[in-house]
């Protein structure tokens, strides 16, 4: 196995599975069940990773991790919300708390266990204001835990952290999409969808979403 892989079902996400198997690169895609209100994500992850030809491992996590974050209990998500707001406010309410460091241990795990070179997960350009387990200085930290746990280091072969999309916005990531032909009607990128996996329209994660299919459109 190359790559170890997060994937949520999202545009981002599908997106670097998407450039992962074009590079033909053999990917284990990890999704994860921690309760949260969009588990209908875990379908268009398990669609993706089947369309693409990706093996697919999803992961059960207790939700009582995680607090009381919006994504994982019954309290209403921010909607309504310009791009601007969004960048300038952040996403308090439906921050996880250290979701991804939960995520990417692992990943560390199937990493050592498939003797990965690589493992890719998606914070974008916005991401880094917005998370902060979402910038350069957090990859870099949790490149040096793999350096100092993974027996593969040993060997001097312990795998790269990697977030291809991290200068990225929402426009330029739709138009690699559109370059790497994903199928974008095939990922849900929604806080909080109906149950057959419809888009809000309202969520932050669907402003931003259309906001940037809209650039990409817009542009031609």
């Amino acid at each position: 196995m190359d790559t170890i892989l997060l994937l949520s079902g999202g545009l981002d996400s599908a997106v670097i599975l998407a450039e992962a198997i074009s590079q033909g690169k053999k990917v284990l895609a990890l999704s994860f069940d921690y309760g949260q209100r969009h588990r209908i994500e875990l379908d268009f992850a398990r669609k993706l990773a089947e369309h693409y030809g990706a093996k697919h491992l999803i992961i059960k996590i207790d939700p009582q991790a995680f607090g009381q974050s919006s994504l994982v209990t019954h309290e209403n998500v921010p909607k309504d919300r310009t791009s601007e707001e969004i960048k300038e406010k952040g996403n308090n309410s439906t921050y996880v708390p250290a979701r991804n460091t939960l995520f990417l241990a692992y990943a560390i795990v199937q990493a050592e266990l498939h003797q990965a070179k690589e493992i890719l997960y998606g914070p974008n350009a916005l991401d880094k204001y917005c998370f902060p387990d979402c910038d350069g200085d957090y990859v870099q930290a949790m490149q040096r835990v793999i350096d100092q746990t993974m027996k593969q280091t040993l060997k001097e072969n312990a795998p790269q952290v990697r977030t291809p999309l991290i200068d990225l916005d929402k426009e330029a990531i739709v138009r690699k999409a559109i370059e790497l032909r994903v199928p974008i009607e095939m990922t849900l990128s929604c806080y909080d969808p109906t149950s057959d996996g419809t888009h809000c329209g309202r969520c932050d994660a669907c402003v931003l979403r259309n906001s940037g299919l809209k650039a990409a459109d817009d542009r031609g």
